[in-house]
């Protein structure tokens, strides 16, 4: 039994995917929104600091941060909204593998697709920031910790919330309060660095999160659609 399972949940986990980017080349205009907003956030802070080395420098890593976080939180709502209006959680439901690794895999679809490309981008919106580069290296670790955390967090709250209509603002309210942790230990690593601290305490509390919420967090949206379609 155990030989069939992995090639099981590998086959699903590849359609999924594969759904997944054939409707994300459909929709390429929504898919640019969340890098559009992060770029807008960091731009518009430069504008409003006068694009001085001086003022910037020291809140680039805070900005870097807010950004991807604002940025993800535009593309949350949508985790699973397409999917409960076409009927594919149903379907999720009924299929012959665990309705945690559906969750998990199309968690893993949404950092891939709103966050990853961020990540990569960082360096280059550090540069328009003015961000120190020895606070840089820090900075990406922390965002490569941080931003699963967010995606697995989102899920939870975008699960809760799929039964309802127009849940937008409250999908926002709900997942607030549980990011803002995350970009506190996020943004403080780089602060704690660029004072000549120990930014490790700051980096391990996020990876001890993100394996928290790796075990936890598909298992806790399973139950919540299956509460929400019930």
């Amino acid at each position: 039994m155990k030989r069939h399972a992995l090639p099981g949940l590998l086959g699903a986990a590849k359609a999924l995917m594969a759904r997944d980017l054939r409707l994300l080349w459909r929709r390429r205009g929504d898919a640019l929104q969340p890098a559009l907003l992060a770029l807008l956030v960091v731009a518009l802070f430069a504008l409003a600091l006068g694009g001085e080395r001086e003022a910037l420098a020291p809140v680039a890593a805070a900005v870097l941060w807010l950004a991807v976080l604002l940025s993800g939180l535009l593309a949350l709502d949508t985790l699973f909204r397409g999917d409960a209006e076409d009927g594919s959680l149903e379907q999720w439901m009924l299929a012959p593998v665990p309705l945690a690794w559906l969750v998990g895999v199309r968690t893993f679809m949404h950092w891939a697709t709103t966050a990853l490309p961020l990540l990569v981008a960082t360096p280059f919106l550090g540069e328009l920031l003015h961000l120190p580069r020895g606070q840089l290296p820090v900075l990406m670790a922390s965002l490569a910790l941080g931003t699963p955390l967010l995606s697995l967090l989102g899920a939870v709250v975008a699960a809760l919330t799929v039964g309802m209509r127009r849940s937008g603002i409250l999908v926002a309210l709900l997942a607030l309060p549980l990011y803002v942790p995350v970009l506190v230990f996020g943004a403080g690593s780089v602060a704690a660095s660029a004072q000549g601290l120990d930014p490790v305490g700051a980096l391990l509390l996020l990876g001890a999160g993100l394996v928290v919420a790796l075990v936890l967090a598909p298992l806790v949206a399973a139950a919540a659609i299956r509460i929400a379609l019930s």
